[in-house]
């Protein structure tokens, strides 16, 4: 989705930027259970329940502005990180 920001240069001259991202997520593997829930306090790291799962990302990245532009060599990925994939449940809505 592109994002179209400006910037003032020079007063009153606004210049237009335009950034855009395209993230694609792929599961490698089984989601699993992770977190603690409402067994442990509140403020406790662990207090939250979710499914996760390993997970590959790639992504394309293009920029714009006066005199500046960018574009990602082919496409980013994690294949030499890493990422995860998954939804979960804190705060309110634990119980």
């Amino acid at each position: 989705m592109p994002v179209i920001d400006t910037f003032q240069f020079a007063n009153p001259f606004l210049v237009p930027s335009t950034v855009s991202f395209k993230i694609e997520w792929e599961a490698t593997g089984q989601p699993e259970q992770h977190g603690s829930g409402n067994m442990v306090p509140a403020t406790d790291p662990a207090a939250f329940l979710g499914m996760f799962a390993p997970a590959r990302s790639t992504g394309h990245f293009s920029g714009a502005e006066l005199g500046f532009s960018f574009v990602s060599k082919g496409r980013a990925s994690t294949d030499r990180g890493y990422a995860q994939i998954g939804i979960e449940r804190n705060g309110v809505f634990l119980s």
